[in-house]
């Protein structure tokens, strides 16, 4: 793996905390998983749902994947400065506070009467989820000591992201069909409550950094990927040549560009540019983003699929994804095994070419198709691939980062994870913006997620693969 060269001189370590004299190291993991389960298991509880916002708030296609992005782009956005916050202020002080935020919030979608009031609150829980998620896996890493401990924490962080995605989908399908989708977003309150509760007991206060946040560096990066979603999203809608088209892609280039000038020359950037001096961290971002763009996207379509073409109700949508969900967790079990015998690399690439034969699978879909020659199978492929995989792009997303730059490999995780996921159902509904029906829109955006996940896969072969083995090769000349 090559060496880390910072852009400036590496604080020193003592003014960072590293290893958390941690009492009950196991409720402390069940704390982050629980809150981590409750974000994770919101960004997909949504999605079936999505026909009764529709109806219910008279939303139009781009107001609704706006009640999608508005999260997710918030989320995405606010992840490196929150990661920095933990650094800065404590680990459990903002842990908790993102978690006070976020329930606030779900109390608001799940009152929202507008399209205003669901899109701004549904903002407001992204910047609670940007808090907590970063807060998360750093308070995993400090912990757990580097080996088989921590190896098994973030494996079960990864597979806590997978798993509540696609529960989230039988949840919320099954509370929109039998109470309302409002209920998905109540019970978030109670929860996030118990996890304050259990947090001041059992989470241990923390050493905190000196330094200062990089507040031009959150703001021009939010900006900028704002800017870029909405000209992706106006591309689909008004056509590509358009100026509102044109001038905000324009605008989103030039100030991320302005985000990178201002991470290189900071003196202690939210996003230090010394982490994608790490070829397998960079090719996990890469492939991470491009991997949650497709995944979010096969899920955000196929419940309007399952509902809009089939004419299921949202609890037969639901359980529809029960296969994927068994699958999952039961490949997921096996991870932590599998790492040690091939490795992370192995694990990733084979995990991601599973899921791309679900989607080319579903890119040939017809609203004559039946459920079981059309979703079964490639729903159990999903299961599988995104079992195997979601606990190793973790942990090559943050491997070898020194204890100065663990809240910001971690955010880096996320951030890839959140921006991949607005930037995927921003182009998917681009991609199948022309479509006459609403299949055919689908098999289109299919398509286009297909092509996404290729790419990532070529990105783990080229990229993360020889990193991966060079680092294992090297690894015996340590003991």
């Amino acid at each position: 793996m090559p060496a880390i060269t910072p852009t400036h001189p590496a604080p020193s370590a003592a003014t960072f905390p590293t290893k958390l004299p941690a009492a009950h190291p196991r409720a402390v993991l069940a704390i982050v998983l629980v809150s981590y389960f409750m974000i994770v298991l919101d960004n997909s509880i949504i999605f079936t749902g999505l026909p009764q916002i529709e109806q219910t708030m008279g939303l139009s296609p781009v107001g609704l994947s706006w009640v999608q992005n508005a999260y997710t782009l918030v989320f995405g956005g606010l992840l490196l400065l929150g990661a920095r916050a933990g650094d800065l202020l404590g680990r459990r002080p903002v842990f908790i506070v993102g978690l006070a935020m976020f329930g606030l919030a779900s109390l608001l979608v799940g009152t929202a009467q507008s399209e205003e009031w669901i899109i701004a609150a549904r903002a407001f829980q992204g910047i609670g989820a940007a808090i907590v998620a970063p807060s998360s896996l750093s308070l995993i890493t400090a912990t757990f000591p580097p080996g088989r401990e921590r190896t098994r924490a973030v494996a079960a962080y990864g597979t806590t992201a997978g798993i509540g995605a696609s529960l989230g989908m039988v949840v919320g399908g099954a509370l929109a069909s039998l109470l309302s989708w409002r209920v998905g977003f109540f019970i978030n309150v109670p929860i996030a409550i118990a996890m304050i509760i259990l947090a001041l007991r059992f989470i241990p206060t923390s050493p905190v950094a000196r330094g200062r946040f990089d507040v031009l560096g959150a703001a021009t990066s939010t900006l900028g990927m704002g800017s870029l979603v909405y000209g992706i999203v106006e591309g689909g809608d008004r056509g590509w040549t358009a100026p509102g088209t044109l001038i905000p892609l324009a605008v989103g280039v030039l100030v991320l560009s302005l985000f990178v000038m201002n991470e290189w020359r900071a003196r202690q950037p939210i996003m230090p540019l010394r982490l994608f001096a790490s070829r397998e961290r960079s090719g996990a971002a890469v492939a991470r983003l491009l991997f949650a763009g497709a995944g979010i996207g096969f899920f955000f379509f196929t419940t309007q699929y399952l509902q809009g073409v089939y004419g299921w109700t949202p609890l037969q949508a639901g359980i529809a994804f029960l296969p994927m969900s068994l699958l999952q967790f039961g490949t997921s079990l096996l991870v932590a095994r599998l790492t040690r015998r091939f490795g992370n690399a192995w694990l990733v690439a084979v995990g991601i070419a599973i899921v791309l034969a679900g989607l080319i699978w579903l890119s040939r879909i017809a609203p004559d198709t039946s459920y079981l020659v059309g979703f079964a199978g490639p729903l159990m492929l999903f299961g599988i691939g995104q079992g195997l995989c979601f606990g190793p792009l973790t942990a090559a997303g943050i491997a070898g980062a020194p204890a100065e730059d663990a809240g910001a490999a971690s955010g880096l995780v996320n951030t890839a994870h959140q921006l991949g996921s607005t930037l995927g159902v921003a182009t998917l509904t681009a991609v199948g913006a022309g479509a006459a029906t609403l299949a055919d829109r689908i098999a289109l955006a299919y398509t286009g997620g297909a092509v996404m996940v290729a790419i990532a896969l070529l990105v783990t072969l080229a990229v993360i693969l020889p990193a991966d083995l060079a680092a294992r090769r090297a690894a015996p000349s340590h003991h």
